[in-house]
């Protein structure tokens, strides 16, 4: 089993921004959340191992709570 990578691990990562920024260029709304769930999708099956996956929703979801809120 592979742990989840949270340090910087792309190279040229702020291209990669910079590439993500312009993807959603010009889209609606509802476009812009399509695209980042295909994306999402297809990263993770390119991943393919469910526990990392596990981890990363888990990663994700507590990125967004404000702590000192939530005890």
């Amino acid at each position: 089993m592979t742990k989840l990578t949270t340090t910087t691990n792309i190279t040229g990562a702020d291209d990669f921004y910079a590439e993500l920024l312009a993807a959603h260029e010009g889209l609606t709304k509802a476009d812009s959340d399509a695209l980042n769930a295909r994306l999402i999708l297809i990263l993770a099956n390119h991943i393919g191992d469910r526990a990392v996956l596990t981890e990363a929703l888990a990663a994700a979801a507590g990125a967004g709570v404000d702590r000192k809120q939530s005890a």
